[in-house]
């Protein structure tokens, strides 16, 4: 197939260093398994110039295979981050000392932990009372008293 000079593997290459361009300025990992399918369908092209019919085929199922391939892969080896809380408050507020600002009655009160106040559940405390988070339970945070007997010393400096 031959537009004026252009042939189509140039066609298909452009196109997948457009995508390829496109994914550098498009959040996510969209376009870059499209790009692969592009580069390889004009690869494809130059070699054997099959039909356009064929080459739109070609396409579909090579960014199909990209796609699914690269799916595959990544839930098999999932990216591993250099700080998992990241985007996690509640998660990092866990090992964290507070203090109960509303008594924590048949389970549920209120701790102020650093500036902010959290919904508490936890054991009958009263209004004062230092206490260790130990998880999450969606937006409210498990806490547990503070015993300050131990290994455990005196409360961290700016701790509630």
């Amino acid at each position: 197939m031959d537009f004026t000079g252009i042939e189509a593997w140039h066609i298909w290459i452009a196109l997948g260093l457009v995508l390829a361009g496109l994914e550098l300025v498009v959040p996510g990992v969209y376009f870059l398994w499209l790009a692969v399918a592009a580069l390889a369908t004009g690869v494809l092209v130059w070699s054997i110039d099959p039909g356009l019919i064929m080459q739109i085929v070609d396409f579909v199922f090579l960014a199909l295979i990209a796609v699914f391939s690269a799916k595959r892969f990544l839930r098999d080896r999932p990216i591993q981050s250099s700080d998992p809380l990241l985007n996690n408050r509640m998660g990092r507020l866990v090992g964290q000392t507070a203090v109960v600002t509303q008594p924590i009655r048949n389970g549920s009160g209120r701790v102020k932990q650093g500036d902010s106040e959290w919904m508490a559940m936890g054991p009958d405390l009263g209004a004062g009372t230092y206490v260790r988070v130990t998880g999450n339970d969606g937006g409210t945070l498990l806490v547990e008293p503070l015993s300050l007997t131990g290994d455990e010393g005196t409360l961290p400096a700016g701790s509630a």
